[in-house]
């Protein structure tokens, strides 16, 4: 692990670093309840304030259901709006699980997501489906946006993280698959990779 010799901590993200997601599968799922344009609603890149304040734990999840029962045709039930929701969430790669046992035992490692109660139920499940392990014992601490109250790409989340932690932002490397993300990290400090390919990645721990 040449390349990251000079880093003391990994920060990693968990949907499209850890964990395969398709915001598409989503959007998809959604119109086919009869919502034509989700992804204006909510997208990688983007999304409205109802996302975020779920995202943030500010409201529940049985809250969420009800705002977006506003916006499907009658006759939807909850349990529909649940399973499009979580259809972006797909598998963990078992090579990368495999790949975190091993940079775990070199460095310190965080999970910093920006996640929700419904998806996390799910994202436990799809773990133990190929690990032994569990899901916190390969991070030093696993920081979910729900639970701290705080989500990327804001300064101040990222900043909280290092000092919570007493980190060192030179030697800590971020990585994350969303653009925003990225520079909101670059703007605390930190050193990152924007996670765009699959290749790219393992070379980081080659």
């Amino acid at each position: 692990m040449n390349k990251l010799k000079q880093f003391e901590t990994i920060i990693f993200d968990l949907g499209g670093v850890l964990l395969d997601i398709d915001y598409q599968a989503t959007t998809n799922a959604f119109r086919d309840l009869g919502i034509t344009d989700f992804e204006l609603h909510y997208n990688q890149l983007q999304q409205e304030s109802l996302f975020d304040a779920f995202e943030k734990g500010e409201i529940s999840g049985q809250h969420f259901i009800n705002k977006l029962m506003n916006i499907v045709p009658k006759g939807i039930t909850p349990n529909q709006i649940v399973s499009a929701w979580n259809a972006m969430l797909g598998n963990f790669p078992l090579k990368k699980i495999e790949l975190l046992e091993r940079v775990s035992e070199t460095h310190q490692t965080f999970l910093l997501s920006n996640t929700n109660e419904i998806h996390m139920p799910i994202v436990y499940r799809n773990w133990n489906n190929v690990s032994n392990l569990s899901f916190n014992e390969l991070f030093n601490q696993v920081y979910l946006s729900f639970e701290i109250g705080k989500r990327k790409p804001d300064v101040e989340t990222f900043q909280w993280v290092i000092q919570q932690n007493k980190l060192n932002p030179e030697k800590t490397l971020f990585i994350d698959d969303s653009p925003q993300h990225i520079e909101g990290a670059i703007k605390a400090g930190l050193n990152t990779h924007f996670y765009q390919s699959e290749e790219e990645f393992y070379a980081l721990f080659s």
